[in-house]
C-alpha cells in the first residue's frame, strides 16, 4: 500500500519542525513547504527569510524530507498587503495574520500542495480539527497559552477538511522537548513575533513608507479641546497610550479621570482628520457591551443559532467573554457581552466560540 503524501508548511520554526517530525514518524511521506511571502525588503536587518530557509533545510536533513521552496510574494502583496495597507489608510486597525492563514497558508499553499499529490497538507498551528456529525471543526488548543484558532477562523469546511494540526494536544514545552531529543537546533529558537512583513521594525516607520503622515489635532473628546498635533490617523487605534505625546497633565475640574492619569486613544474623525483622546483607563467612552461584526465568516458554512450564549475574543490577547449574537439584515450581525468590553477596535476579529469548538467570527465595523 502506497504512502499518503502529506505537505508541511516549514517556516524555521520549532513548531513547523515538530508537526512535520511527528507526520514522519506517523507514516506519512512528508514534504516539506517553505514559503516566500515578502520579498520588498527582506536584505535588511528586520527580515528573517534568509536564516529561517537555512533551518528549514537543516531540520529537513534531521528528519530525512525533501522540501520545496515557493514564492507567494504576488499572491501576498494582492490578497493580504493591499488590503492591510486599505484598512489602515481608512482609519480601522486590521489582523493581517487572519487574512495570511485564509488567503496564503490555507488557499495559495492549500492549492500548491494538491498539484503535489498530496492528500492532506499541515502547520504546526496550535488548533485541532475534528469531524463530527458530517461536519469539520475547528478546535482549540490543549495549550491554552499557544492556541491559535482566533487566526484561523476565517477557515471554511473545504480547507479543514484537507487539514491536520499535529500540535492540537500538546503544549510548548513538550514541543521543545521533541525537537531537542531528536536533534533539531531549532528546539530553543525564539518564537517570531509581530506582523510576519514588519518583523521586529518600529511599526510606524514602516507604514509611513506607503502611507505617508497626514497631520492633524488631537482633541479631548469631553469638551474638543485641542491637546495637540497627531501624524496621521492610520498610526493610531483605539486604546492606544503611547506615542501621544500630550503628556498626562490636566487641569482640575475636568470629567474623566485624575490630574495625572494617562491619555488614551478614543476616536477618530476620519473627514476632519481628528484624533480623539480621553483621560484615564476606565473611562466610559473606552467601555462598551455591544459591537457590530461584518465580513462575516462561519466555520459550518451557517451562522450560529442566535440569542444563545456563546463566549467571544474581540481581539487575540484578550480573554474570552460572554455574549450572545443578535442577527442583522446582511452580512452583519450584533454581539452583545455579559460586560462592558474595552477599547473594542473597529477591523480587528471577533471569534466567537461554544466550548473548544471556534464557530467563527468577523470584522468589526
Amino acid at each position: 500500500m502506497p504512502q499518503k503524501t502529506i505537505v508541511v508548511g516549514l517556516s524555521g520554526g520549532v513548531d513547523s519542525a515538530v508537526a512535520a517530525l511527528l507526520l514522519k514518524q506517523q507514516g506519512w511521506k512528508v514534504i516539506g513547504l517553505f514559503m516566500k511571502n515578502w520579498e520588498d525588503d527582506d536584505s535588511d536587518d528586520y527580515c528573517s527569510s534568509r536564516q529561517d530557509l537555512i533551518d528549514v533545510m537543516s531540520i529537513a536533513d534531521v528528519i530525512g524530507i525533501d522540501v520545496e521552496v515557493v514564492n507567494f510574494a504576488a499572491e501576498y502583496r494582492e490578497r493580504v498587503f493591499a488590503e492591510f495597507l486599505a484598512e489602515y489608510q481608512a482609519g480601522r486597525t486590521p489582523n493581517p495574520d487572519v487574512l495570511c492563514n485564509s488567503e496564503i497558508k490555507f488557499k495559495a499553499f492549500l492549492d500548491h500542495a494538491m498539484q503535489l499529490g498530496a492528500e492532506r497538507i499541515a502547520t504546526g498551528h496550535y488548533a485541532g480539527v475534528r469531524e463530527f456529525e458530517g461536519q469539520f471543526q475547528l478546535l482549540k488548543a490543549e495549550d491554552g497559552t499557544k492556541d491559535q484558532s482566533y487566526f484561523l477562523y476565517r477557515l471554511n469546511q473545504a480547507q479543514l477538511s484537507r487539514t491536520l494540526f499535529p500540535l492540537a494536544n500538546l503544549y510548548k514545552r513538550e514541543v521543545r522537548r521533541i525537537a531537542e531529543a531528536a536533534g533539531l537546533h531549532v528546539a530553543a529558537k525564539k518564537d517570531s513575533t509581530g506582523i510576519c512583513f514588519i518583523g521586529e521594525r518600529p511599526f510606524k516607520a514602516f507604514l509611513s513608507r506607503y502611507l505617508p503622515p497626514q497631520p492633524g489635532e488631537i482633541r479631548r473628546l469631553d469638551d474638543g479641546k485641542i491637546l495637540g498635533v497627531h501624524d496621521g490617523l492610520m498610526y493610531h487605534t483605539i486604546g492606544q497610550r503611547k506615542g501621544l505625546h500630550i503628556g498626562g497633565l490636566k487641569e482640575k475640574g475636568q470629567s474623566g479621570g485624575g490630574e495625572h492619569e494617562a491619555w488614551f486613544v478614543a476616536g477618530k474623525d476620519m473627514e476632519k482628520n481628528v484624533l480623539y483622546v480621553v483621560q484615564g483607563h476606565a473611562h466610559p467612552a473606552l467601555l462598551k457591551s455591544t459591537l457590530t461584526a461584518g465580513q462575516l465568516s462561519w466555520i459550518a458554512g451557517q451562522p450560529p443559532r442566535p440569542h444563545w450564549v456563546y463566549t467571544a475574543k474581540p481581539r487575540y490577547r484578550a480573554d474570552e467573554q460572554a455574549c450572545d449574537i443578535e442577527r442583522l439584515d446582511g452580512d452583519a450581525c450584533a454581539i452583545h457581552f455579559a460586560e462592558p468590553q474595552w477599547a473594542l477596535t473597529p477591523g480587528q476579529s471577533v471569534v466567537l466560540y461554544e466550548s473548544r469548538v471556534c464557530l467563527g467570527g468577523g470584522v468589526i465595523v
